[in-house]
């Protein structure tokens, strides 16, 4: 059991860090620059798109769940359809983004207030990335039908090569052709097409036998309209997640360019754990999704007991690394000693983030991998509109930008104990 598990979730952490490990080298690359408005200007652009591109999550969660049981259930008709509806699903999305690219610009920096001078290096960033759309969408439905397929390994090769990439060309766009802010977002252009292309490759290379059964699969309404209602139910929570994060980025800049430069870079502590933890929340989703369709319910428990022992072991993990290493590793973003002193007194939040929040990572992949998103949809509803709203703005007053985070944890520990009381009904019901 717990080699299946290190077998799915290892390759799923590797994958994962990678991804945060650009928005670490397109932070330290601002943060080394003379003006901290670039900073900004690239957590403003990072806003925009995890907004615009994280609402549609859900094109690589419910895909890792429909899969995951098609699997279970060796139906390769199924497992077609897992794959062709999303992605053309996707392409669709994103080609109306471009096509709306303007307005969609507009209404973006007019909700999100910052500097002139931060808008403007934003917007430059914006308008080359938006042409990423179609390969950064169609990427979410592959990665999400490998892991279905119990295969971490190819979403691995895919995040390295789109990292290294990424990496390489905003170091040459940035220190050699000096972009700045602009050279950060060619870079994310050129490295998501070539990640679809190699996913499209490693597909066709492993996967051939299912190619018969591709254009037929999409024939099935009664299959597509389940396909879009759990789907509208995770994109309903995934939006109310985007909502929360991006009012915690936007709260950061109304409250000065100096707090905003601070809760960016701490936010990124976050995004490392998330990452890390998600490895296993991801081979959750497989494993879930895998024993519910073939029926094994007792190993579904065994999994899932497994999944919290390892993942809440990563956690303290990462808390411990956090507690010790804080200013050290607050150095790799900046090198001003100024914001490091700015952000001592939010280490707690910091440290105390990876205890509270993994067990809402961990029930997400299993609530995944057992297609309930009507509860994942309530749970973060609750979580959003019931605690964290009415947390901050009561605190405010009295604590200032402390009262960001201690709302953002009490949202954390909503959901995880939302999810968790939800369970016997959602996921063990049979």
């Amino acid at each position: 059991m717990n080699k299946q598990i290190l077998a799915l979730a290892i390759p799923n952490i590797l994958t994962n860090l990678a991804v945060p490990l650009l928005g670490v080298v397109d932070t330290a690359l601002m943060g080394r620059l003379d003006n901290l408005a670039y900073i900004g200007a690239i957590a403003i652009g990072s806003l925009i798109f995890n907004f615009v591109y994280w609402i549609f999550g859900f094109l690589r969660m419910g895909t890792t769940g429909f899969t995951a049981q098609a699997h279970g259930e060796n139906n390769p008709e199924a497992l077609s359809s897992s794959l062709m509806r999303p992605l053309s699903i996707a392409l669709a999305i994103a080609l109306t983004l471009m096509a709306l690219q303007v307005p969609l610009a507009q209404l973006s920096f007019y909700l999100i207030q910052s500097s002139a001078e931060v808008e403007s290096f934003a917007r430059e960033y914006f308008f080359i990335r938006i042409w990423a759309a179609p390969a950064t969408l169609m990427l979410y439905v592959m990665n999400g039908w490998f892991l279905g397929r119990q295969n971490a390994r190819y979403p691995m090769y895919i995040a390295f090569l789109v990292n290294g990439v990424n990496i390489a060309a905003n170091l040459y766009f940035v220190k050699v052709l000096n972009l700045n802010a602009s050279g950060v977002a060619w870079g994310t252009l050129i490295a998501q097409y070539m990640g679809l292309a190699l996913a499209f490759t490693l597909f066709f290379k492993q996967y051939r036998a299912l190619i018969p059964y591709l254009a037929p699969s999409l024939r099935h309404g009664t299959e597509l309209k389940r396909f879009l209602l759990v789907n509208g139910d995770i994109f309903i929570r995934t939006l109310c997640l985007l909502l929360t994060f991006s009012f915690f980025t936007a709260e950061s800049a109304r409250l000065g360019e100096e707090v905003l430069a601070v809760n960016t870079i701490l936010l990124q502590f976050w995004t490392l754990m998330a990452y890390g933890i998600d490895g296993f929340a991801f081979a959750a989703e497989s494993l879930v999704g895998k024993y519910l369709g073939a029926g094994h319910i007792h190993l579904l428990k065994k999994t899932i007991q497994r999944l919290f022992l390892w993942g809440m072991g990563l956690g303290l993990g990462f808390a411990l690394i956090y507690f010790f290493f804080f200013s050290s590793l607050f150095g790799i973003f900046t090198d001003k000693q100024e914001l490091l002193t700015q952000a001592m007194p939010y280490m707690m939040w910091v440290v105390l983030g990876p205890l509270v929040n993994t067990p809402c990572f961990i029930w997400d992949g299993i609530y995944i991998g057992a297609t309930a998103s009507v509860a994942m949809r309530n749970a973060m509803l609750i979580s959003t509109l019931v605690i964290f709203f009415p947390c901050y703005w009561l605190l405010l007053p009295y604590l200032g930008n402390h009262a960001l985070w201690v709302a953002m944890l009490c949202f954390m520990a909503s959901r995880g104990i939302t999810l968790s009381l939800g369970a016997p009904r959602h996921i063990f019901k049979t």
